[in-house]
């Protein structure tokens, strides 16, 4: 979490895979399942998560969270758990008591080891290889709860030191967990302190995933300061969306030492296309990060700013999680309302965009677009200018660019076109100016 990201949408994603290559698991599962980059719960429904984080492994004794966090909405909880490496060993039985709490209160369990941490720049961190050694300590109680649970092998598994080896280390954890029997979904984390500032997960999930050999891995990405534009966002989710492969948002927050996280895109794009999240963290958080806190002493009654944000904000918990359809019968209708709608019509789709000069030279410039969705989400945008003063477009990225003369015309890429009410995204240009560099009027059209 300490290096910003330089460049977004300058390099398409190496591994570009059909995606009819990863259009179901290689055998079938018993419990959940990816196709076609989406999730499926053990009834063949999709599941999109929406869930906190919950630091078991350091407050054991907090067993009321996983009631609470569900009253509030939840229907997912990654659990921090320890190997014993670097934290106290979270035993056998602890672990079954945390899948059968999880299941009371119906809610989908995310188990992570978290002695991985900056693994190669932190000293006592552990090995991916070490983690598996974990998993399969534990494999008793694992097994015949695959409707229920997702193995996340380990948290942030590289810092920014040494992480090359990712992808092989990654694929071989994976081959060693399948090869002793474990069916679940596994869940895989980015390095770069989960951030993947360095793009190495994003460019190769595909050869990750294929060395799955049920195809049955998720990938997770954590959004802190690296992720404080809505087009990082936006690029980054969207990369994944076009290859075919499924991505979650395993941690963020609102705010962090490392810079600002655009919270709002995060929830405003996962909720316009069906990608998961858990924010980071229900309570008990410590080392300067206290307002990442979403309960004050794990009391939910004493929500942070934070907390309201995730559980009651736009595209929060209680606007957007549905249950997992294991647990019985077919998630919740809303209830017809009691009051008559509104006589007014309904806001119809629209967007948005500012240009600006981001940097400029003797004969060049630096240009950006962002565009902004109205009232509605929309599925994609035009957007439309004239020079005045001959500048001519040499490059872009995040959209693609065409001109007539003077007149310019910017559309979505398949990656960045979806955008949920109020959210926003940005493409970016070189051009040559002569003699004045004036800003043009954008247009925008959505569809």
């Amino acid at each position: 979490m300490k290096t910003r990201l330089t460049a977004t949408g300058a390099a398409l994603l190496a591994l570009l895979v059909a995606v009819l290559a990863f259009g179901q698991p290689a055998r079938a599962a018993t419990g959940f399942s990816v196709a076609n980059g989406k999730l499926y719960d053990a009834n063949g429904n999709q599941f999109i998560m929406r869930g906190v984080n919950h630091a078991h492994t350091w407050y054991p004794q907090q067993t009321s969270s996983f009631a609470n966090v569900k009253a509030l909405g939840a229907n997912t909880v990654r659990v921090v758990l320890a190997s014993g490496d670097r934290w106290t060993r979270n035993s056998n039985a602890d672990v079954a008591n945390v899948i059968s709490l999880c299941k009371a209160n119906r809610l989908i369990c995310v188990l992570e080891v978290h002695d991985t941490t900056g693994y190669g720049e932190q000293s006592g961190a552990i090995s991916l290889d070490r983690a598996v050694d974990y998993w399969l300590s534990i494999a008793d109680v694992l097994a015949g709860q695959e409707k229920y649970v997702i193995v996340n092998i380990g948290n942030e598994p590289y810092g920014n030191q040494n992480y090359v080896s990712w992808a092989t280390d990654t694929s071989n954890a994976i081959k060693r967990l399948r090869a002793a029997g474990l069916d679940h979904t596994i869940m895989v984390d980015a390095p770069n302190w989960g951030q993947d500032w360095s793009f190495t997960m994003r460019d190769n999930a595909a050869s990750v995933f294929a060395a799955d050999p049920d195809r049955n891995t998720v990938f997770s990405i954590h959004m802190y300061g690296v992720f404080d534009t809505a087009a990082e966002i936006t690029d980054y989710l969207g990369r994944f969306r076009s290859a075919g492969l499924p991505i979650v948002v395993g941690e963020f927050g609102f705010n962090h030492s490392d810079g600002n996280p655009d919270e709002d895109t995060i929830l405003s794009y996962s909720q316009a296309n069906g990608i998961g999240w858990l924010g980071w963290s229900w309570s008990g958080n410590g080392g300067g990060v206290e307002y990442l806190d979403m309960a004050t002493n794990f009391n939910p009654a004493a929500l942070t700013t934070w907390g309201q944000r995730i559980f009651n904000g736009a595209n929060g918990i209680r606007q957007t999680a549905k249950e997992a359809t294991v647990f019985g019968g077919t998630p919740p209708t809303t209830p017809p309302p009691t009051t008559p709608p509104p006589t007014t019509p309904p806001p119809s789709a629209g967007c948005t965009a500012t240009y600006a000069v981001v940097n400029q030279w003797q004969g060049g410039f630096q240009g950006e677009v962002k565009v902004t969705s109205g009232a509605t989400a929309i599925t994609g945008w035009t957007t439309k200018w004239t020079f005045a003063g001959g500048q001519t477009v040499s490059q872009s990225w995040n959209a693609t660019l065409t001109s007539s003369g003077s007149a310019v015309t910017a559309r979505n890429v398949d990656y960045n076109g979806r955008l949920g009410a109020g959210a926003s995204t940005s493409f970016g240009f070189i051009a040559s100016w002569n003699g004045t560099n004036a800003t043009p009027t954008v247009s925008c059209t959505a569809s």
